[in-house]
């Protein structure tokens, strides 16, 4: 009796642990192509009007780079990324992200009553699947970065040609969405995206409404590709359980005028339903044009030059009672220290149609500001 029992547990013994062998050489199969990436920015900052009180955030209408005199750790990313290649492939991506420009992201995507603070942030996290769908369709489940604008949410990746962000980057568009997005390629020149997600900004949807977002982006010739985004649905707008339409166009057009020179531009519209700031029960309207253009001396240095306007004169987006216009000038020389590290410097000149800006008494008396600032960027 002993032995049989003996013989039952030691075969019952044996099938676990060759299932769960099984299960760990699974695990490790799955996790061998998964990479690690970082990123890292540093930076400084300085508003000409000299704010007494530099770390309020003075220099209006900026994004990451608010306080003046002051040097910052914008942000540390690290991510972990396996990317499915073929139909019937699976993999994830997950962005941690830890620095002082974190919470003007991390509070944009926060539900009503759930505002975050703290310096830490899951800024991206979605699992993908190939589907075996002509020539396969990839679905993202999770949260993503915005697939809008010309500039971005800066990472291993990719990051922008200045390092200040755009008007349109902060006011005209969103940061994330939380959803499902679906990519299909549909030839060597067009693809097409979209999506279903919680609003703009939403990590959990505050209302009983989607959004839904459409991409087309097209080679219209070898040195000319044109990017074009709608997104539309109800959002809340009020702070309360409301679907008030949103809706955005962004047109985002790249030129290489030669094998050293580009030109990006860069178009948004939008709209929301009864948010006007100016006219009661009105709808809000902001729309704005920016331009880059970019020169490559040599493999070493790179010289940026933006100008853009941006229209608020519903006083939406920007949240001024009596709308205002914007436009800004900035110049960022690029030096490339080697292929991992990035030095940029910057001057940059904002003006406004209203008393936007703060002067030195921490007194919003200007209407145009003028800031220098130094950046360093590390990615692997």
């Amino acid at each position: 009796m002993r032995r049989k029992t003996f013989l039952y547990f030691l075969g019952l013994g044996l099938i676990l642990f060759s299932g769960s062998a099984a299960y760990a050489d699974s695990a490790v199969e799955l996790m061998k192509d998964v990479k690690v990436h970082g990123f890292a920015s540093a930076s400084y900052n300085y508003n000409f009007h000299n704010p007494a009180n530099p770390r309020n955030g003075n220099s209006t209408n900026r994004i990451f780079d608010r306080d003046s005199n002051t040097f910052k750790f914008d942000v540390g990313e690290l991510v972990l990324v396996k990317a499915p290649s073929e139909p019937g492939d699976i993999g994830f991506r997950t962005d941690l992200t830890y620095g002082f420009s974190v919470p003007e992201v991390a509070k944009s995507t926060a539900s009503a009553g759930d505002v975050q603070t703290h310096d830490f942030d899951l800024q991206q996290g979605y699992v993908s699947y190939i589907a075996p769908i002509g020539s396969g369709l990839t679905l993202h489940f999770g949260k993503f970065i915005t697939l809008i604008g010309a500039e971005v949410i800066e990472g291993y990746d990719g990051f922008n040609y200045n390092w200040s962000r755009s008007f349109l980057f902060g006011l005209a568009i969103p940061f994330t969405h939380t959803g499902v997005r679906a990519d299909y390629t549909i030839n060597d020149k067009l693809t097409i995206r979209g999506m279903v997600t919680n609003g703009w900004d939403q990590t959990t949807d505050d209302n009983n409404d989607k959004s839904f977002h459409l991409q087309v982006a097209y080679s219209v010739l070898d040195n000319v590709s044109l990017l074009v985004n709608w997104s539309g649905g109800g959002v809340n707008a009020a702070g309360n359980n409301t679907s008030n339409y949103r809706n955005l166009w962004d047109v985002v057009m790249d030129i290489a005028l030669t094998e050293d020179t580009l030109l990006q531009m860069n178009f948004d519209y939008g709209t929301q339903e009864n948010a006007s700031l100016t006219s009661a029960n009105a709808d809000a309207v902001w729309w704005g044009v920016a331009g880059i253009l970019r020169h490559n001396y040599n493999k070493w240095f790179s010289m940026n030059l933006r100008g853009e306007f941006f229209n608020d004169d519903h006083g939406f987006r920007a949240n001024v009672a009596g709308g205002q216009k914007l436009w800004e000038v900035t110049l960022t020389p690029e030096f490339r220290i080697n292929q991992n590290m990035v030095f940029r410097v910057e001057y940059r000149h904002d003006a406004s149609t209203q008393f936007a800006f703060f002067d030195r008494n921490n007194n919003q008396t200007e209407s145009s500001q003028n800031t220098i600032g130094a950046n360093a960027l590390f990615f692997f």
